[in-house]
């Protein structure tokens, strides 16, 4: 079984982001929505491939005892990490890994964010960019 999981690590907002602040995703029923719905509501809750998983089984009208089932089928291939969400891509959330992997929203505009950008004890990703480099 594949993984997203990271632990002690900052996806950075993506270098392209218009952003400067975390924004609530517009439009309701959409992925950024959802993750942001969950993520927001229980920050250090949930690992990436839990937060994937509730997502993906919202999406298809199953409720929580779906879940494991569905991880092990969604995870039988490689998926896409948090570094493509749209949160941190276009929504100027940074998304905080921590030591056992639990995500929690960071605001970019926000002192936290500057501090875990400063902390050398946590590893940083960018998230994916928008658009191709030109």
């Amino acid at each position: 079984m594949y993984s997203t999981n990271y632990a002690s690590t900052l996806i950075l907002v993506a270098p392209d982001t218009k952003a400067v602040a975390g924004q609530v995703p517009a439009r309701p029923g959409t992925i950024a929505a959802l993750q942001y719905d969950l993520l927001a509501a229980a920050p250090y809750r949930y690992t990436s491939d839990e937060l994937l998983t509730a997502v993906e089984a919202r999406r298809r009208g199953l409720g929580p005892q779906a879940h494991q089932a569905l991880a092990a089928e969604f995870f039988a291939r490689p998926r896409a990490c948090l570094r493509t969400s749209p949160l941190a891509k276009s929504n100027g959330w940074g998304l905080h890994h921590d030591a056992e992997g639990r995500v929690a929203l960071v605001g970019c505009e926000t002192d936290r964010y500057g501090a875990l950008v400063a902390d050398p004890s946590v590893h940083k990703v960018a998230a994916m960019r928008s658009s191709r480099a030109g």
